[in-house]
C-alpha cells in the first residue's frame, strides 16, 4: 500500500479498514511463504477477501463445487468454524517460530477467552526462562464489531474480550482502535514487528471517515499511543474530548461540530486514543508517561471520552492519570438489538447527541439538553416504523 501523506479534508472521504487490511494480507502471502492466516469462514464476510487473489484456502475434500472459492490441500488460509481449534493451530504455528494472524467477529472472540489466557501464561514463563528466541505475536484481527451488526443483532454485540485483555496483570496484551484504514494499515505493521505479546485490533470492516495521513497513524505508535487532532482542537480548550475506536470517535467529532454551532464560544480539544494496555493509555513497551498525559489532557478541567467498549474499562484506565470527577465515560452498556447504526449508539448513549447531552447539562444549557433529547427520541421512534435513522 502507498502511503497517505496528506488529507486534506478530515473527515469527508469514506474507505473501508478491513479491505485494507485485506489487502495487506495478501502482500504478507506473498511476501512471506511461512504465513498463515486462520478464520471461522468469515473471511470474506469481513472483507478480508483480497486474500483469495493470491492464496487458496486450506482444503482436503476432493469432492469440490463449481462455486468453491480457490482451494487446495496447501492452502495456508485456514477456515474451520471453531475458534478453538483454530486458535490452538495458530499457536502451534507461532511456537515455530512463523508468523500468523486470525479473523473474527468481535462477538466470537471471546469464545477463546481461557485459551487466550492460557497463552499470555506461556509467554510470560517463555520470557522469564529465557529458553528460546523471542515468539511472534498472538494477531487478532476483530471487526463486525458490536456497532454495526445491522443484522445479526444482539448476539453479535460484545466486546467483552477487550476488557479481558486490559484488566489481565500480566501486562502482555495490547488492545488498539485504529481510527481509520491509514491508522489500520499502520496497526498491521505494529503487529507483524511485535514478539512475545498478544494484540488485539479492532476496527469497522464497512467504509468509515478518513481522518489522519501516514505519518500521524506512525506517530501514535512511536508516542505513547495518543494525540491531539489539531484540525479538530481550539487552543486553550476548557474541555477535553477523547475516544478510543472508530466509529466512537466519529461521533465525538460530529458532537463537536454540534456543540460549536451551538456553543461558539466552548473552547474544545479532541485526544485521539490509538492503543489501550494494562493500566495505560499506549502499548505494553510504550505506555503514556504521566506528564505526557498531563500536556495532553492538561489539569482540572472535563475530560469527556467515548469508548468503543465498555465504558468502566476506559474509566479505570484514565484513573491511573487522574481525578475520576474530572471523568465522563460513554461506550457499549450492554444494549443491543437488530437495529439500525445510530439507533444503536442512541441505546447505549454513546451517540453525537448524547455527548453533546451530556456537555450542555454539564455547563447548565438546559434548554441545549432538552434540544438534543428531542432529536434522539425523534431518532428513536423513526427507527422503530420506518427501520432507517433520521441521523446518518
Amino acid at each position: 500500500m502507498s502511503a497517505v501523506d496528506f488529507v486534506e479534508h478530515p473527515g469527508e472521504e469514506y474507505y473501508s479498514p478491513a479491505e485494507r487490511i485485506g489487502d495487506l494480507l495478501k502482500q504478507q502471502f506473498i511476501n512471506n511463504p511461512y504465513f498463515y492466516f486462520f478464520s471461522p469462514d468469515e473471511t470474506t464476510s469481513n472483507r478480508f477477501d483480497a486474500v483469495f487473489e493470491i492464496e487458496e484456502r486450506a482444503w482436503a475434500d476432493l469432492i469440490k463445487k463449481n462455486w468453491d472459492l480457490p482451494e487446495s490441500d496447501g492452502g495456508r488460509i485456514i477456515e474451520m468454524l471453531s475458534e478453538n481449534v483454530l486458535f490452538s493451530v495458530m499457536t502451534g504455528h507461532l511456537a515455530n517460530g512463523e508468523q500468523a494472524m486470525m479473523g473474527s467477529y468481535e462477538a466470537f472472540f471471546p469464545v477463546i477467552t481461557a485459551q487466550l489466557l492460557q497463552e499470555i501464561k506461556f509467554i510470560k514463563q517463555s520470557k522469564a526462562t529465557g529458553w528460546r528466541e523471542p515468539m511472534p505475536a498472538v494477531n487478532l484481527l476483530s471487526t463486525s464489531t458490536c456497532w454495526r451488526q445491522d443484522h445479526n443483532g444482539f448476539t453479535h454485540q460484545s466486546p467483552a474480550l477487550i476488557s479481558t485483555l486490559l484488566s489481565h496483570p500480566s501486562d502482555l496484551a495490547n488492545c488498539i482502535f485504529p481510527v481509520d484504514d491509514v491508522a489500520a494499515e499502520a496497526a498491521f505493521h505494529f503487529m507483524l514487528g511485535s514478539r512475545d505479546v498478544v494484540n488485539l485490533t479492532t476496527f469497522n470492516k464497512n467504509p468509515r471517515p478518513r481522518y489522519i495521513d501516514s505519518h500521524h497513524a506512525k506517530y501514535l505508535f512511536d508516542n505513547s499511543g495518543a494525540s491531539i487532532y489539531r484540525f479538530a482542537s481550539d487552543e486553550n480548550p476548557d474541555i477535553i474530548l477523547t475516544a478510543a475506536g472508530d466509529i466512537a470517535t466519529h461521533e465525538m467529532l460530529e458532537a463537536m461540530k454540534i456543540i460549536r454551532i451551538d456553543m461558539p464560544k466552548l473552547k474544545m480539544r479532541f485526544v485521539g486514543i490509538n492503543a489501550l494496555s494494562y493500566r495505560a493509555i499506549g502499548t505494553t513497551d510504550n505506555k503514556l508517561p504521566h506528564e505526557k498525559f498531563k500536556e495532553l489532557f492538561l489539569e482540572q478541567i472535563p475530560i469527556i471520552a467515548n469508548f468503543h467498549g465498555y465504558p468502566e474499562t476506559l474509566e479505570n484506565i484514565l484513573e491511573n492519570y487522574t481525578e475520576r470527577r474530572r471523568l465522563r465515560v460513554h461506550g457499549f452498556n450492554e444494549e443491543g438489538s437488530t437495529t439500525t447504526p445510530f439507533e444503536m449508539l442512541r441505546r447505549n448513549m454513546a451517540s453525537r447527541y448524547d455527548i453533546a447531552y451530556d456537555i450542555a447539562t454539564m455547563l447548565g444549557q438546559n434548554h441545549l439538553a432538552t434540544k438534543y433529547q428531542d432529536i434522539l427520541d425523534a431518532n428513536h421512534e423513526h427507527a422503530i416504523y420506518f427501520g432507517e435513522d433520521l441521523i446518518k
